[in-house]
């Protein structure tokens, strides 16, 4: 079971301090874009979302975008936010997550992987080693295997929920 479990949990991105980063001992973030930066397809960033990224930056942390998604779909939302991105990824394989710290020069250890998909972002964390803040999806994918998969998800974040996953870091 603790493969799909993330090791922290919160409403949205923005709900995501400097702090918290911090106390999670680390210096870098691996960010998702789908239901994470903006609604499943869209080109429109969640509001704030831009501004959240500049201050984890002024701060120190170091992030990267990696998405499943095409080069089409993810360049010109990353150049939005001015970040380096990674597409066509295959998360949750390993491959994608080590080339991204490898191209911020961190350890496994220092990132933490940020997300709405158990099956994605919060397997490729673990599997890769690395800390993962697992987020509640905004919008609704309109595929089959969305649908599929934010089924099978739906115990899980039961138990992500009931144990207050991430609690001990605001503390």
């Amino acid at each position: 079971m603790a493969l799909f479990l993330p090791t922290a949990a919160v409403d949205k991105v923005l709900d995501i301090t400097p702090e918290l980063i911090r106390a999670m001992k680390a210096r870098a973030i691996i960010l998702d874009v789908d239901n994470t930066l903006a609604v499943h397809g869209s080109q429109e960033p969640f509001e704030g979302t831009i501004e959240w990224t500049r201050t984890m930056l002024e701060n120190g942390i170091d992030i990267i975008i990696m998405s499943n998604n095409f080069k089409r779909r993810v360049a010109p939302f990353a150049a939005k936010y001015g970040l380096p991105f990674m597409y066509l990824s295959l998360k949750p394989l390993p491959l994608a997550y080590h080339r991204a710290i490898r191209r911020m020069g961190v350890k496994h250890s220092e990132v933490v992987v940020v997300g709405d998909q158990v099956f994605t972002d919060v397997i490729g964390a673990n599997l890769s080693f690395m800390k993962s803040i697992l987020l509640v999806p905004t919008g609704k994918e309109q595929s089959i295997s969305f649908a599929i998969r934010r089924f099978l998800e739906t115990p899980i974040r039961y138990i992500v929920k009931a144990t207050k996953r991430g609690k001990e870091y605001f503390e």
